[in-house]
């Protein structure tokens, strides 16, 4: 069995201004919709959700 590579998946934030970058960017209306939106994708992608505490969650496969 292989190691699997961390790597970031997506980013999720309410302030489009904070990010940019490769990855795929979900820009949420609420703080509610943000946490909804990163805890779903991290359940369908099998990855971790991490926040920054500056308004960004970011999605990690480990």
């Amino acid at each position: 069995m292989g190691e699997v590579a961390k790597e970031i998946l997506a980013v999720i934030t309410t302030d489009k201004r904070k990010v940019t970058g490769a990855v795929p960017i979900f820009i949420a209306d609420s703080e509610e919709e943000k946490e909804k939106t990163a805890l779903f994708l991290a359940k369908t992608l099998d990855a971790m959700v991490h926040d920054l505490e500056n308004g960004c969650y970011f999605i990690v496969r480990h």
